[in-house]
């Protein structure tokens, strides 16, 4: 069986898929993604995985699919609105991403963020009732919120959640520490989405490793020199400055410390 990569949802990575026979990237194939068959493009075609927890494709998209699956993302629009409209009636905070209508037509997906847990069953019910079909509301968070909607950071490139696709790293302040920039304020450090940069995760791994037998901030150390108390570590050239007894303050090598 060949591999695939398959863009199903735009909340959602791409899915790895199996499939008998070869096929090109952009070709529109159906598969079971929860919904019922439903359509997706294929971004990355015949892929060199170990992965085998992926899905089947059902078949190659056929014109009379791809003319319902566009039907069905022309109702999007009045779904989100009839939507928004029940979300402000019920008084709930929570803000709507996207939608989408199984190929069949039988059920239908809403997305949407928010910042705390929603009680959101009367409005599955109302919603059900208006559009006689089984509602599903799916909450997501911020990063997949910024992944979908793109953009740029800080750096002037592309989003790395948009350009690196696959599932989205936990980021956590420990990261920031270990690369010396949490003193940097929240503000610094977070990307569009609110949430600690994704790029933060890149090379943690090697700053841990280079932290490796430095001591921390604050404490006192033995040197050829005598004792002194760390004020700050440059973990790139390996070395402290560090004040010493008699206040003076010196650049010392992490292999200088006794």
């Amino acid at each position: 069986m060949k591999k695939y990569l398959v863009n199903l949802y735009s909340w959602e990575n791409p899915h790895l898929c199996f499939y008998e026979n070869s096929l090109e990237k952009d070709t529109k194939v159906i598969i079971d993604g929860g919904l019922g068959n439903d359509l997706g493009i294929i971004t990355d075609a015949e892929i060199d995985s170990k992965e085998e927890n992926g899905q089947p494709i059902v078949r190659v998209a056929t014109p009379r699919d791809i003319e319902t699956f566009q039907k069905n993302e022309e109702k999007k629009e009045e779904i989100l609105k009839v939507c928004k409209e029940e979300i402000r009636r019920l008084e709930l905070k929570m803000k709507l991403i996207d939608a989408r209508v199984s190929l069949d037509g039988s059920s239908t997906v809403v997305v949407f963020t928010a910042d705390e847990r929603v009680d959101f069953r009367e409005l599955v019910k109302n919603l059900a009732k208006i559009f006689h079909k089984s509602v599903r509301m799916l909450q997501i968070g911020s990063r997949d919120e910024a992944r979908r909607l793109g953009g740029c950071g800080i750096c002037g490139k592309e989003l790395c959640c948009v350009r690196f696709p696959g599932n989205i790293p936990s980021i956590s302040t420990e990261m920031a520490r270990l690369q010396q920039v949490a003193s940097r304020g929240s503000d610094r450090i977070s990307g569009i989405c609110g949430r600690l940069m994704c790029c933060l995760s890149y090379e943690a791994k090697q700053y841990q490793e280079m932290l490796a037998g430095m001591p921390e901030i604050g404490s006192i150390v033995k040197t050829k020199e005598g004792k002194g108390n760390v004020l700050e570590i440059d973990i790139m050239k390996q070395e402290l400055k560090v004040k010493m007894e008699n206040g003076q303050i010196k650049i010392i090598k992490k292999e200088d410390i006794k």
